[in-house]
């Protein structure tokens, strides 16, 4: 299996993708999906500022690659973290 430039770091780099399985959910964009490297997320409105509809989905995927990727644990504790933090400060 022949590796792709990529997935070659040195020491102390990490993929571009690392730390972005989820999206930002500090200013949702509303009528739109909003994506990270595996989940994804669209806020409908129902008209005016309600939000009538909610949809959150996996790219199965990329999922399957992350789990492929050395990195995956800290990668998932660093976005968890960040997902947290995000969540707490927009919630």
């Amino acid at each position: 299996m022949t590796k792709k430039k990529e997935d070659i770091m040195p020491s102390n780099a990490h993929k571009s993708c690392y730390g972005t399985m989820f999206p930002s959910v500090l200013q949702p964009d509303v009528d739109r999906v909003v994506s990270g490297k595996v989940f994804s997320y669209e806020l409908r409105r129902a008209g005016g500022m309600l939000v009538a509809n909610r949809r959150v989905a996996v790219n199965m995927e990329e999922w399957d690659e992350c789990l492929q990727c050395p990195e995956f644990d800290h990668c998932y504790q660093l976005c968890m973290g960040r997902f947290s933090l995000e969540a707490a400060i927009a919630g």
